[in-house]
This record gives structure tokens, sequence and C-alpha cells, in this order.
């Protein structure tokens, strides 16, 4: 343990007060939600990084995710031949890989585990871990039974986490509304997960691991930042109520599979529109900025780099350092998380990859506490996808979730950070979770 864990462990509850201060109603604090979320995140922390059982579990973890990944790609393998292999691999005929391909290694491995989670809802073990999770919320946070269940969904899948609480939307309050936003983007889906495994697995070998324990954390840590910012003034229809998901099975395992994979696909074209959109828009601010701020260097004599994501990372830059980044690393991981901001968080894992390839990160905590500040869909194009999604599975309150819109990004972009810290608290050196 050192100084940098102890800005990490302070950082968790500066980031909860910086919460506060964003709140709707400053004299409402659900005491208990948030002693009892961060304790859970705290609690969960100690036994992944601290206890050897429980690093050996995060490693045996994260040995499952890299053998299921390796099926992942047998189809794209099949479909693609040498454009599909990994850089500096070969196939069974000795064939070497062409370099990196996005499109051909990463992406693809989205319609697998959208096909793999349709044969788990299927077979019933998704909603029996939903539950599981949605009744340790209940019971100690004592938070209403849709919202537990709902933010337990967000554990394993995206927008769809609607689903699973279709009949109660239309009486949920503001608070509760918000807090489904807020988890929503606050974790990633499993379809998603498997393309950030592949951005960092060469340069983090233990990233498979650190991403479920995220996607967990990032649970109890939305409950916290959601509450903070928006309180509960009303109450719950479901307050304290265990209810069970609402969700249609298929016929069959083969249909659940069918279903899921074409599911995949339209994720993955939703996606790669997305990637194509963001990332145009952005390289033409960034050619505005820059046409811009050249005549004010020349004018001023200034010496700045003008760009959307240098000026964001002045804005996480703080925020960096209170998760216990050291100041070296600082800078470059507050520009890669406040990318994530406007260009998903696809593209800030993609760059997180290249600078850790390049050297340009100096500390391995740094690499690990920016992995776990990444891991959510707290991105405006989310903001848009989560009110535009839950807002079609009811209609009469879409003016409620727009209104609540911008603090649940808040909220899960404060949430992702605090998990960033739970992680950074108790990530020392030469810990084998760090990958070295």
């Amino acid at each position: 343990m050192d100084i940098y864990n102890l800005v990490s462990f302070l950082g968790i509850f500066i980031l909860a007060a910086f919460a506060w201060l964003c709140s709707s109603n400053r004299k409402v604090v659900n005491w208990r939600v948030v002693l009892w979320g961060i304790g859970l995140q705290i609690l969960f922390a100690l036994f992944i990084f601290v206890i050897p059982a429980g690093s050996q579990f995060f490693l045996f973890i994260n040995n499952i995710v890299v053998k299921i990944l390796d099926s992942a790609t047998a189809g794209t393998k099949f479909l693609f031949g040498r454009l599909a292999l990994p850089p500096g691999t070969t196939n069974e005929a000795g064939e070497t890989s062409l370099g990196y391909f996005l499109a051909f290694q990463g992406l693809p491995t989205i319609i697998f585990f959208a096909a793999l989670m349709g044969a788990l809802y299927y077979l019933k073990v998704m909603p029996l871990l939903i539950r599981a999770f949605a009744y340790v919320f209940t019971k100690f946070m004592r938070l209403s039974g849709a919202e537990s269940l709902s933010v337990s969904s967000n554990i394993f899948v995206g927008v769809e986490s609607a689903l699973v609480i279709q009949p109660h939307l239309t009486n949920m309050t503001l608070s509760e509304l918000n807090t489904i936003l807020t988890a929503g983007m606050a974790t990633i889906a499993s379809t998603v997960f498997a393309l950030y495994v592949f951005f960092l697995q060469r340069v983090l070998p233990t990233i498979g691991g650190h991403l479920i324990s995220a996607s967990i954390l990032g649970a109890p840590a939305a409950f916290v930042m959601s509450k903070l910012i928006l309180p509960e003034t009303e109450k719950p229809e479901t307050l304290g109520v265990r209810i069970k998901p609402y969700y249609e099975r298929e016929d069959n395992l083969i249909l659940a599979i069918i279903n899921g994979a074409n599911a995949g696909l339209r994720l993955l074209g939703g996606m790669v529109a997305l990637l194509v959109a963001f990332l145009g828009i952005l390289a033409l601010l960034d050619l505005l900025l820059g046409w811009f701020g050249g005549y004010l260097n020349h004018w001023f004599g200034l010496k700045m780099v003008w760009s959307l994501k240098t000026f964001l990372g002045y804005i996480f830059y703080p925020f960096t350092l209170v998760c216990g980044v050291p100041p070296a690393d600082a800078f470059e991981i507050a520009k890669i998380v406040g990318e994530r901001t406007v260009a998903t968080e696809a593209v800030a894992y993609q760059h997180l990859a290249q600078v850790m390839s390049q050297g340009v990160i100096l500390h391995p905590r740094s690499a690990v506490i920016a992995s776990y500040a990444l891991c959510g869909f707290a991105h405006v194009a989310s903001l848009a996808i989560f009110v535009g999604g839950t807002g079609a599975l009811v209609p009469s309150r879409i003016r409620d979730l727009s209104r609540v819109g911008f603090r649940a990004l808040l909220a899960a972009t404060l949430a992702c950070l605090q998990i960033a810290a739970v992680a950074g608290a108790f990530c020392s050196q030469g810990s084998i979770l760090l990958g070295k």
C-alpha cells in the first residue's frame, strides 16, 4: 500500500460529495443507500484484490473469459481467414496475421455473445443471477424491487434491461427512472464485453477479470450516485418488494440462440454506425478547433494544442487525480476518460490500449484504474439510446425520462469514476492482478 492507495480511498468519498453538491435536493440524503452502496463496493474489492482466495478466483474467472473469447473467434476465423487473426498469431495452416482489423477481429464477437446470452436466458441462468443481485440490493439498501431488478439486469445486459421491469415503468418515480438510466450508462453489456477484452488483452492480460469486477461494482455505485444526485422524495410502488423479471422465453434453445444472434447483428450494425458517425463528427470538430486555435496561437503567442479531447482532458484531470492516478499519467488518462463521454467507450478503450502499447502510461495502476473508469456506457450516444429505448416501452414517461437524462449521465460518469477509485484503493504495486 502506498500514498496513491490512500488518495484513491479518499477519492471514493470525494466523488460522492461532489455528487451531493450536484443534488436536486441536498436536504434529502438516503444514508442507508450511500453507506451500503460504498460498503458493498469496498467489500467486493477487498475480496478480489486483498484476500488470496479472492485473487485466485479473479484469475480463474479471467481465464474462463479468455477461453470463451477464443471460442467466440472460431466463427470469424472461418469466415474471414487471415483477416480474423490477431496481430502476431498464426492459424493451423501456418498462415500469419495480416495485422489489426477491428471489423474482422473484434466487432463480430458481439454476435457470439448475444447468442450466448440468449441461450443463458432460455436456460434460466440469467434470471436466477439477476434475482440474486436484486435480492441483495433490496434487502440491504431498502430500495424498490423494480429499480433493484433493473440495475441487477444491467450488470449483464444493456438497454434491454428495462424489459425485465416493463409492467412497472408507468408508475415509477422520477428518482427510480433516474436510477435505471444511471445504471444503464454506468455498466456495460456482456454483448460488447469481448470487444474490450480484445482491445486490451495483449497489454493487460487480466482485463477480462477486471471488466467483470467493474460491471459488478458499477451497480452499487450507480445507486449511490443516482440517489445523491436525484434523491427519492416519493414512495415507490414496489418499495421493499421482491418482484420477478418480466421476459418472454423462447420456445426452444435453438430459437433462443438464433434470435440472440440476430439481435447481436442489429447491435453490431448500430455500433458500427455510431463509430462511423461520431468519429467523423469529432474529426470535423477537431479540424475547426485546430483552425480557430491556430489563429489564437498566432495572435497571442500561445502554444496550445486545440482539440476536443484536450479540453475534456482538462475537465477530467482533477477527477483522475482523485481516483489515484499518478500525476505523470493523470492528464493522458483524463483525455481518454473525457473522450469516452463524446466518442463512446469502444474508442476510449482502443486508445487506452494504444497508449499502453506505446509506453505512454508509466504506472501499471494507471491502466487498471482507467479500465474501471471506462467500464460504462456513460456517453452522449448512450443517453439518447437509453432514453429512447426505455421511452419506447413506456411512451407516457418519455418526457420524464428526458428530464432526468442529463442528471443520469452525470451520475453514471461519477459512478464509473467511483469504481475506478475503489479499484485504485486496493490495487498495489506487484499485485498479480496487474497482469505483470
